[in-house]
């Protein structure tokens, strides 16, 4: 069972930006595609951000599309979701989670992940 470790959450004004990690404790990273996922209050988890195995396919919600990137650094075993531009409705905790059937293609679906991190918050208020 993969652990996934997220941070970088916190307290940003709207417009401002912010960086989560997620360190995966897989001896080979690419062997797994990873998803960012959030959930506010009240609200349902929804998928928002993945990024494929092989690193060549990247998916993105319409609410974040443009606006947040998420990248790779395989020597560190770490995913990134830059968030830019960040909006009082980003505010959510935010998961990670990996997925190790799919190397092409990535979903932003959470059923299709087996491991997740416990979250980190962001809360985008002025």
């Amino acid at each position: 069972q993969l652990q996934l470790v997220e941070s970088g959450g916190g307290l940003v004004q709207p417009g401002g930006s912010l960086r989560l990690s997620c360190a995966v404790s897989a001896t080979i990273l690419e062997h797994y595609s990873i998803g960012w996922f959030r959930q506010a209050p009240g609200k349902e988890r929804e998928g928002i951000s993945c990024l494929s195995a092989t690193g060549s396919s990247t998916n993105y919600a319409d609410s974040v599309k443009g606006r947040f990137t998420i990248s790779r650094d395989d020597a560190k075993n770490t995913v990134y979701l830059q968030m830019d531009s960040l909006k009082p409705e980003d505010t959510a905790v935010y998961y990670c989670a990996a997925d190790p059937r799919l190397f092409r293609l990535c979903l932003l679906y959470d059923v299709a992940y087996d491991d997740w991190g416990r979250g980190t918050q962001v809360t985008v208020s002025p």
